[in-house]
C-alpha cells in the first residue's frame, strides 16, 4: 500500500456513526479545535511541533463521524509553574475510535514535546497510533508507531493483517530517520515492525519527521475506516485487556512523569496521566501493573523503578524489510 494510496483512500472514505461515549469526568461537545485560519497562523510561528499538532487535530477533527470531547477545565487551561511553558490538549471520539488525543507542550527553544495517541474501541483489534516526540536545543528523542495490541512475532495473522502492506512506510522513512540507540526486548514488546525510533540529530524535523508523521496518521485512519467490528464477547474482552495492559505499562513507566511533575505539580500531573494521557486506565480493567508484569515486583511488593530489566539489547533495527523479527 503506497503512501499516496493511503492519503487518497483516506480522503474519500466515510464512516457511519453510531454514537460516542464521554471522556471520564467530561461531556461531549464541539470543542475548540483550530479552524483553517488559526492553523495557518500558528504554523508561521516557528514552533517545532505545532504544525504536527495542527495536522492531527485538523485531519481527525474534520471527519464526519468524529466528535470533539470537552475536557475537564483543569486540562483545558493548564498553567505551568514557570509561567511560560504552554500546553495544548485536544481529544476526540467516534464510533470506532474510543479516544484520540493530541498534546503539545511548548517551552520555546529549551523544550518542545508532542504526544499523540489514538485508541480504537474494544470491538476492534486495530493497533494504537503513537507519536511521542521530545526535543531540546541539543537533542531529539522520537518514537512513531502503530503499536500492536498483540505480538506480531507470535500472532502472525495479526502482523499480516495490519503491517505487511505498510512496510514500505518504514522502509522509506527509516532512511532519513535511522535507528536511535540500544533498546531491549522489554521496550520492544509494545513496538511494531513499523516503529521509527530515532534521535534525528542535526535534522530539520519539518522535512524529515513531519512527512512520516502525516503518512503514519493517515495510514492508521485508513486502517480504522476499513476495520470491521467483532461481536464475539471473548474477542472484545481480549482487545480491551490488551489496551488496558498497554495503558498500565505506559502510565507506570512513562519517562515524562518527572517533567510533568516539575511543570504542573504532583497532584495535577497524576490526574492528567490517569484521566487524560492514558484515558481508560481506570475503566478498561482492574488488573494492576504487577498483575501484568510480575517480574517488576520487589521484596516489599512494590513496583521496581528499574528499567530495562529483561531482554536482549538491540543497537540496530531488529526487524527486516518484511517486518520479520531477527532472532539472532
Amino acid at each position: 500500500m503506497s503512501t499516496l494510496t493511503v492519503a487518497r483512500e483516506f480522503r474519500v472514505l466515510e464512516v457511519v456513526g453510531r454514537g460516542h461515549d464521554n471522556l471520564a469526568g467530561a461531556g461531549e461537545g464541539e470543542g475548540d479545535f483550530l479552524g483553517p485560519e488559526q492553523v495557518e497562523d500558528s504554523e508561521s510561528e516557528g514552533n517545532i511541533y505545532r504544525p504536527f499538532f495542527n495536522f492531527a487535530v485538523r485531519e481527525v477533527g474534520s471527519r464526519p463521524d468524529v466528535s470533539a470531547l470537552l475536557l475537564k477545565e483543569e486540562f483545558r487551561n493548564m498553567v505551568a509553574k514557570d509561567g511560560t511553558t504552554t500546553v495544548l490538549n485536544k481529544a476526540f471520539a467516534s464510533s470506532k475510535m474510543r479516544f484520540f488525543r493530541s498534546t503539545y507542550i511548548n517551552a520555546g527553544p529549551s523544550m518542545q514535546v508532542l504526544n499523540v495517541a489514538g485508541l480504537p474501541r474494544p470491538e476492534y483489534d486495530v493497533p494504537i497510533f503513537c507519536a511521542d516526540f521530545f526535543s531540546t536545543a541539543s537533542r531529539n528523542i522520537i518514537v512513531l508507531d502503530l503499536n500492536p495490541l498483540f505480538s506480531t512475532s507470535i500472532d502472525i495473522s495479526y502482523k499480516q493483517r495490519y503491517y505487511d502492506e505498510l512496510m514500505p512506510l518504514v522502509n522509506k522513512h527509516a532512511e532519513v530517520l535511522p535507528w536511535g540507540d540500544r533498546l531491549t526486548t522489554e521496550s520492544l514488546q509494545f513496538f511494531s515492525p513499523l516503529v521509527l525510533w530515532t534521535k534525528a540529530q542535526g535534522q530539520d524535523l519539518s522535512k524529515t519527521l513531519y512527512p512520516a508523521f502525516k503518512d503514519y496518521l493517515l495510514a492508521w485512519l485508513l486502517i480504522l475506516d476499513k476495520a470491521q467490528p467483532t461481536v464475539d464477547p471473548l474477542e472484545i474482552a481480549r482487545n480491551q485487556e490488551a489496551q488496558h495492559r498497554y495503558l498500565t505499562w505506559r502510565a507506570t513507566k512513562d519517562p515524562g512523569r518527572p517533567l510533568l511533575t516539575r511543570l504542573y505539580g504532583e497532584e495535577l500531573s497524576e490526574r492528567y496521566i490517569e484521566d487524560y494521557l492514558f484515558h481508560g486506565l481506570k475503566t478498561l480493567g482492574t488488573k494492576s501493573f504487577l498483575d501484568y508484569f510480575p517480574e517488576y515486583r520487589t521484596e516489599d511488593d512494590t513496583v521496581s523503578k528499574q528499567r530495562s530489566m529483561v531482554g536482549k539489547s538491540f543497537s540496530t533495527r531488529p526487524w527486516d524489510e518484511h517486518g520479520n523479527f531477527r532472532v539472532n
